[in-house]
């Protein structure tokens, strides 16, 4: 092997072995040190953020996530918004339907027929539209504080508790805006119906 040759099996051999080193160096800062760091304050500084916004029942059972809606299909609770996807947690999505697609009208009819009939109190004209939309990532866990407001005749009509104390139950429940300009007033489905849920008993 000539000095050329050794010169050029030299600078590989450097190359290689500052390329390792390099790899070794960013795996334990990237891989190890950042998430341990990271990890460690989320839980110092907002332990029920970190581990998923947890809500607990009154026995303190989990029973979902304030981020992550459910479908509550009992007419004594406040129902949610639609989704297409059954609130499914391991995905996000819609269907993206154009206003004017059949499969988005037919559902939608459905949805207007069923709160027809399982409110008839409160008119068509009076159902507010995320009461039969879908949001964007079919998990939406709240709905505008005007939903849940008119289920109050059904949900009241069903558990005999009056209008007035429901009315009540809404507005403890009801989020105002972000920093008082973000969003809009919500209401965290999962949240109330517990509330109800203490009623009920």
């Amino acid at each position: 092997m000539n000095n050329h040759e050794q010169k050029k099996a030299h600078t590989a051999r450097f190359l290689f072995s500052t390329a390792l080193r390099a790899s070794l160096v960013f795996i334990i800062l990237c891989g190890i040190c950042y998430p341990l760091v990271t990890t460690g304050a989320a839980q110092l500084l907002m332990p029920d953020h970190a581990n998923g916004s947890l809500i607990k029942n009154s026995e303190g059972k989990v029973v979902g996530s304030e981020l992550i809606g459910q479908n509550f299909t009992d007419p004594k609770y406040f129902q949610s918004r639609v989704s297409s996807i059954e609130y499914n947690g391991a995905g996000s999505g819609s269907n993206n339907y154009a206003p004017s697609n059949p499969d988005l009208m037919e559902r939608t009819k459905a949805s207007i027929e069923s709160w027809k009939n399982n409110n008839p109190d409160v008119p068509v004209s009076e159902l507010p539209i995320d009461l039969i939309t879908n949001s964007g990532s079919g998990l939406d866990p709240h709905i505008t504080p005007k939903s849940a407001e008119v289920q109050i005749p059904r949900i009241s009509k069903l558990t005999g508790i009056s209008e007035g104390e429901l009315g009540e139950l809404v507005d403890q429940h009801t989020d105002s805006r972000d920093l008082g300009i973000f969003g809009e007033p919500r209401v965290n489905v999962l949240k109330l119906n517990l509330a109800l849920s203490e009623l009920l008993k």
